[in-house]
C-alpha cells in the first residue's frame, strides 16, 4: 500500500516504495486527495501518515471509464450521422441536383443530353418520366424545325413561281396600253399594271426572305459605275415623282440585282404611304457612298422608328386601309448589311432612308 509519513512541520521523512516521488509535502499530499492521518503520543503532535483515499480512486477509475464510454458513443453517433448524411447525399439530395441541372439544360434548349439514372436511386420513376419528357420534346422540336423547313421552301417556291405569269400579265397590260386610245381602258390597264407590280414586289420579297431563312441567298457584289445608281431610280419611278441631283462619280462595289430591289422597296413604300415627291441626295461618307432618299410625307413615330426594319411590322400611323407584308424595309436592310453596307431610317418633315453603298476598295 502507498504510504507517505510527514514529521510534525509537514515535511516528508519517509515514504513507501510505491509511493508518488514528486509529493515532498503534507501540503501537497493533501492537494493530491491522500487520507492524513495524524500520530500523535499523549496531545503531542508528532506527525501524520498519508495514504491515498480509495474513493477518489474510484471516482477517478470510473470517471475515466465514463469519458472513454462518451467519446465512444459521440464518435459512433458521428459517424452514424456522416453515413447518414452520404446517403441522404446520394440517394435524395445528387438526384434532385441532377434533376434541377437538367431542367436549366432543358429551359436553355439543350434537349440532346439524357438525365443519367443510378440503380438505386429513389426517384427512379420520376427521373425516367423527366428523360421521357426530354426525349419528346426532343422530337417534337425535330418536327417542327421539319415542318418550318418545308413552310420556307414552299414559301420560296410559291413566291418564285408567281413571278412568271405577274411578269406576263405585265407585259399584256404595256401591250394593250399601246393598242387602245381610249382613255378610261388606258386608266383600268394602269390599274391592273399597278396592282402587277405590287404583287411583283411581294413575290421579290417573300422569296428573298425565304431564301435568307433557308441560308440560300447569294449575292454577286461586284465594281459598277456609280451612274448605275441612277439608271435603277428611273426604272423604279414610274410615277415620276423622284427628284435626284446629279451623282458624284465613282465606283461601288454592290450586287445591282440586289440593289435595284432595295431601291424598288423604298420607292414603292414612298408611293403607297406618302405619294408625295421623292428627293434624293448623294455623300460620300467614309468609305461609303451616301444616298439619301426623302419623301414629304407625315412621317412615322420615334417608337415606331426603331422598329421599322423588323420583320413583318408596319407602322400603325398610316398603314391602315394599305395594302402590305411588313417585310420592304426589312429585306432592304438585310440585303444593304449582307451588301457590307448599311440602311439608317429617319423622320423629319417625311421619312427618309439613307442608304450607305459601299465604294469599290
Amino acid at each position: 500500500t502507498d504510504m507517505l509519513i510527514f514529521q510534525s512541520d509537514g515535511q516528508l521523512i519517509a515514504a513507501s516504495a510505491d509511493a508518488p516521488a514528486e509529493i515532498r509535502t503534507q501540503q501537497e499530499s493533501v492537494r493530491e486527495g491522500w487520507l492524513c492521518l495524524p500520530v500523535t503520543e499523549g496531545r503531542t503532535y508528532l506527525g501524520c501518515v498519508a495514504v491515498p483515499d480509495p474513493l477518489l480512486n474510484t471516482y477517478s477509475r470510473m470517471r475515466k471509464q465514463l469519458l472513454l464510454t462518451a467519446s465512444a458513443v459521440c464518435g459512433f453517433v458521428f459517424l452514424l450521422l456522416v453515413g447518414i448524411g452520404l446517403y441522404l447525399r446520394r440517394r435524395i439530395v445528387k438526384p434532385f441536383c441532377n434533376m434541377q441541372r437538367f431542367a436549366v439544360r432543358i429551359a436553355q434548349g439543350d434537349l440532346d443530353d439524357p438525365l443519367l439514372m443510378e440503380q438505386d436511386n429513389l426517384f427512379g420513376s420520376f427521373t425516367e418520366s423527366f428523360d421521357i419528357m426530354r426525349e419528346a420534346l426532343r422530337e417534337s422540336r425535330g418536327r417542327e424545325a421539319a415542318l418550318k423547313q418545308r413552310e420556307k421552301e414552299l414559301a420560296a417556291s410559291l413566291s418564285h413561281d408567281i413571278k412568271t405569269p405577274v411578269t406576263g400579265i405585265r407585259l399584256i397590260c404595256e401591250l394593250l396600253a399601246v393598242r387602245t386610245d381610249d382613255p378610261y381602258l388606258r386608266g383600268k390597264i394602269s390599274d391592273i399594271d399597278r396592282k402587277a407590280e405590287q404583287i411583283h414586289v411581294l413575290a421579290d420579297d417573300l422569296l428573298t426572305a425565304s431564301l435568307n431563312e433557308l441560308g440560300e441567298m447569294q449575292l454577286h457584289c461586284q465594281d459598277s459605275p456609280s451612274s448605275v445608281v441612277q439608271t435603277l431610280l428611273k426604272e423604279h419611278d414610274s410615277r415620276g415623282l423622284v427628284r435626284a441631283e446629279a451623282i458624284p462619280e465613282c465606283l461601288i462595289c454592290a450586287d445591282t440585282g440586289r440593289l435595284s430591289q432595295v431601291i424598288g422597296n423604298i420607292i414603292s413604300n414612298s408611293y403607297k404611304y406618302a405619294g408625295t415627291p421623292i428627293d434624293v441626295h448623294y455623300a460620300f461618307s467614309g468609305g461609303y457612298l451616301a444616298m439619301e432618299i426623302a419623301d414629304h410625307g407625315s412621317g412615322i413615330s420615334e417608337e415606331e422608328l426603331t422598329h421599322i426594319t423588323e420583320k413583318y411590322y408596319r407602322g400603325k400611323s398610316n398603314s391602315a386601309g394599305k395594302d402590305g407584308s411588313g417585310l420592304g424595309l426589312y429585306i432592304a436592310n438585310e440585303l444593304m448589311q449582307r451588301m457590307g453596307g448599311m440602311l439608317k431610317c429617319e423622320s423629319r418633315g417625311g421619312f427618309s432612308v439613307t442608304l450607305l453603298i459601299p465604294l469599290s476598295r
